[in-house]
């Protein structure tokens, strides 16, 4: 088990209870899972761009990528219905507690300019919405085999009833909130 599932289910869930006065340790919100997408507009003209940031997901989570496509065709954008537009992988369990730990230890303190992420940016349920511009912060992407920088969204799914409560948990999770 790793250690920060650990560390959840003691330390984190003790202090929840303790903030907002849960009659009962299993009212504590827990994190679903994460969601990391990777929308890719330029797959239309070229299908190897797509697997390119296929490959870079499945490195960078360590878990199999699924396609997306596209659910309506859009003339403006040449884009029609059915078309692989991007990639995405949900992490559950212990690939989710690795990636959180990985995400907050080593890739968030390697962006530039880092001052903290956007504590504003949760749905009104305490679900996380975090937008990451370049893969290369990940410590498993090489440099020089990357052919173009490209964005990601992670998604922090919990159960918590609300902002606070979801802010809370991931701030417990050591993730680094701008003041």
């Amino acid at each position: 088990m790793s250690r920060l599932k650990d560390q959840y289910q003691n330390e984190i869930v003790d202090a929840l209870v303790k903030k907002f006065g849960y009659k009962n340790k299993l009212q504590a919100p827990k994190l679903e899972k994460i969601v990391v997408n990777m929308g890719v507009g330029e797959a239309k003209e070229n299908a190897k761009i797509l697997e390119a940031a296929v490959k870079d997901l499945e490195t960078i989570t360590g878990q199999k990528a699924v396609t997306t496509k596209a659910k309506k065709s859009v003339a403006n954008f040449k884009l029609r219905e059915g078309m692989a537009i991007g990639c995405k992988v949900t992490l559950r369990g212990e690939k989710m507690y690795e990636f959180l730990d990985r995400l907050v230890n080593l890739a968030l303190p390697r962006v530039r300019d880092f001052r903290g992420i956007n504590p504003n940016a949760f749905d009104g349920r305490g679900n996380y919405a975090l937008g990451i511009k370049e893969q290369l912060i990940f410590p498993e992407i090489e440099y020089d085999k990357i052919d173009k920088v490209r964005g990601m969204d992670v998604i922090f799914v919990t159960t918590a009833k609300t902002d606070e409560e979801g802010r809370e948990l991931l701030a417990q999770f050591g993730m680094p909130f701008a003041k």
